[in-house]
């Protein structure tokens, strides 16, 4: 079997298998210890990111030029590893379900490629189970190796945070399982090279898997509490953000806030893990709930415009919103399960024209997954009402004059700021302004 020695020594190159958001971080940090392959199906993100481009935004210019990774979109250059990190996406279908069909053909693609002696480590967002009800047979099945004789797997389940310049992997404890005491120890070495916070052994894979799982879970339910407060202080005619500014005096208040919660992980992983739970009978009430409530917010914000709209005096079929921001978070360029796209859909069901623009989204990207033709920000004329959807720090510049700009009748506009980003006392002098 591969030791640690074999690949410290560069005698034995590792490999990662996805080179997203989450798998060109790690093959950039990697490659400062040990020959690194970077795998990808997507030659053009391979020639992408032989020129020096990262349209992800992960890894600076600078650490992307100096990089030592080896880029390939050839799967036999897999045969050379002896350690393969499979980074892929796991998505949900549009029916809330587990799409598992990134790591299945990962899974596929290593196997068909799988040097014996060597150990695979999944580092994609699974359900407890996964990686050994599902990955190893295929594994086993493609390369015609034995799981535990001829080969090991391992779980490093990822907690990259996109766009986040200070909680990085370097910085963020690194949990590692393997199946069994050798493979553990490896790995534990292994991420411990690159991880300077430390690395916490899980005593199983499965224990790793579904640590990883609810920990966007729980976010996920603190943020629909505070959706849920902002639906009912809402109601209550109560500025939701001047109560939890409050409540934020208290020491163990915790700071949440309500919005839109779209995203690779905490708008899906929750479904991964009711999945399971459900398969084997059991039905889940609070995670769902939360759940619930979190994609019901894009609607709510659609319809709190139409009213105010409405309310204005506002002609609705024919009118024109203009919807800052289009990603799924601000400042990153992810366009990934952007809950936004709800909006678009509610307010067009209006015979709402909607016009967007986001200054980080890709535009062909935006009108694949989406339908949406991106537009410059001067292209927002002649608007009814500006909602700011995503709070780039781009929007920051938008003032009261700026914003008069956009309106086909200036001293009538409405300002919808889902996040409460923009300045609220200097905005309601001039506009009908209202925040989530």
């Amino acid at each position: 079997m591969i030791t640690f020695d074999d690949i410290a020594s560069g005698a034995t190159p590792v490999a990662v298998v996805g080179l997203g958001y989450v798998g060109l971080p790690l093959a950039v940090a990697l490659g400062d210890h040990f020959r690194v392959i970077g795998f990808d199906i997507s030659s053009r993100r391979i020639e992408e990111l032989r020129s020096g481009q990262d349209s992800t935004r992960e890894v600076e210019p600078a650490r992307l030029t100096t990089a030592r990774v080896d880029y390939a979109d050839d799967p036999a250059r897999l045969r050379e590893a002896g350690v393969v990190v499979v980074a892929v996406p796991t998505p949900i279908d549009g029916n809330r379900k587990p799409d598992l069909r990134p790591v299945v053909g990962a899974s596929s693609t290593v196997g068909e490629n799988l040097r014996p002696g060597s150990i695979v480590v999944y580092e994609s967002t699974v359900y407890p189970g996964l990686t050994e009800e599902i990955c190893v047979p295929l594994l086993e099945q493609k390369s015609g190796l034995k799981c535990g004789r001829d080969f090991t797997v391992g779980y490093s389940p990822e907690r990259i945070n996109p766009g986040d310049r200070v909680h990085t992997l370097e910085s963020i404890v690194k949990v590692v399982a393997g199946q069994d005491q050798l493979t553990a120890d490896l790995l534990a070495r292994f991420y411990g090279t690159v991880v300077k916070a430390g690395v916490h052994r899980a005593s199983s894979i499965k224990v790793a898997e579904a640590a990883k799982v609810i920990e966007n879970t729980q976010r996920d339910l603190n943020i629909a509490l505070m959706n849920e407060l902002a639906l009912i202080f809402d109601r209550m005619d109560i500025d939701t953000n001047e109560v939890l500014r409050a409540a934020g005096t208290k020491w163990n208040f915790l700071p949440f806030r309500p919005g839109l919660v779209g995203g690779h992980c905490i708008g899906v992983d929750p479904y991964y893990l009711t999945f399971k739970a459900e398969s084997i009978g059991f039905h889940p009430q609070v995670i769902l709930a939360g759940r619930r409530i979190n994609d019901g917010m894009g609607k709510f914000v659609a319809e709190k415009t139409i009213k105010a709209m409405i309310s204005a005096g506002c002609q609705i079929k024919g009118a024109r919103v203009g919807l800052l921001g289009l990603t799924f978070k601000e400042d990153v360029p992810d366009l990934r399960n952007s809950r936004v796209e709800d909006i678009v859909h509610e307010l067009s069901d209006y015979h709402v024209e909607v016009l967007v623009h986001d200054p980080l989204a890709d535009a062909a990207e935006a009108k694949d997954e989406y339908g949406v033709d991106l537009l410059p920000l001067d292209a927002m004329k002649d608007l009814d009402a500006v909602i700011l959807a995503v709070s780039h720090a781009q929007f920051a510049s938008l003032d009261a004059e700026r914003l008069a700009g956009m309106f086909r009748n200036p001293g009538a506009g409405i300002i919808i700021d889902v996040k409460g980003f923009l300045n609220r006392d200097a905005l309601s002098r001039r506009f009908t302004y209202w925040r989530l």
